[in-house]
């Protein structure tokens, strides 16, 4: 091995890796950065939901820009139409990275319903 080749691998070897840098993909290797997503989703959720929703509805996942919104009753589906522009615009505003442009609510099927 040439003194060139030698001295480009420990060069590589010895190059300072930001602590954050390391940081982020230790949290993303152990799925902490996605738990932490989910919850500052449902806590944005919590804040955002229109009155008639709270309590009855709860943030899921975000997939391409569409937020899941799990809702107890078939009504409330249709309740949250009236409200979505609304909850979509101030999630925005909360959220920015997670980039929601529309939110999709399904009827949360709870154990022993079928």
């Amino acid at each position: 091995m040439s003194f060139a080749n030698s001295h480009r691998n420990t060069k590589r070897m010895n190059d300072p890796r930001t602590l954050g840098n390391v940081l982020s993909r230790l949290m993303a290797r152990t799925g902490y950065d996605r738990e932490q997503g989910t919850e500052a989703l449902r806590s944005a959720w919590d804040n955002v939901a229109p009155e008639s929703l709270r309590g009855n509805s709860q943030a899921g996942v975000v997939r391409r820009g569409v937020l899941e919104v799990f809702v107890t009753h078939s009504a409330l589906v249709q309740e949250m139409g009236f409200h979505k522009h609304e909850a979509i615009r101030k999630l925005r505003s909360l959220l920015p990275s997670e980039g929601i442009t529309d939110i999709r609510c399904r009827l949360l099927i709870e154990a022993g319903q079928k």
